[in-house]
């Protein structure tokens, strides 16, 4: 039994160095890192793309030019849809609608609105067809941004 004390008493020591030695690694080299200088500028460099990032997207959002436009937008999409629901084109009146979805502010509650007000069916065709506006949607975006960076 002496033997296992022994064992176990070394291998504690060598695991309490081990950690020793690996925190003391960690905090020479984070040491080392944030002392360069290249960090540093890399860093601050990135937290300014960041913020004007942020002020940017900030800007765009509350543009009132920009939201009566959508406004509009809207309005012009919520009548296309109805228009053409009541002429009996459901699969127009429903691309509309979730046109509206897209640029709605709260598509949410439009949503119960719809829910509400349409037909069941053309309400599942609308349910359906969201997806594909937002992934058609995203693909502009980045097409859009894509373009916006190769300006810069």
């Amino acid at each position: 039994m002496p033997c296992v004390r022994t064992v176990l008493g070394l291998l504690g020591a060598l695991a309490a160095c081990g950690a020793v030695a690996f925190l003391g690694y960690c905090v020479y080299f984070d040491r080392k890192r944030r002392g360069d200088p290249v960090f540093r500028r890399r860093l601050r460099d990135k937290r300014r793309a960041q913020q004007q990032k942020a002020e940017g997207r900030g800007a765009q959002l509350w543009d009132p030019a920009k939201n009566k436009k959508l406004q509009e937008l809207f309005l012009q999409e919520v009548q296309m849809g109805q228009l053409w629901l009541s002429r009996g084109e459901h699969q127009l009146g429903v691309e509309h609608l979730s046109n509206a979805l897209l640029v709605c502010g709260q598509p949410q509650e439009l949503l119960k609105v719809f829910k509400h007000t349409l037909p069941p069916q053309v309400f599942e065709m609308l349910l359906h067809e969201i997806p594909l506006i937002c992934q058609q949607f995203e693909a502009d975006m980045n097409e859009q941004k894509y373009l916006e960076d190769d300006r810069d």
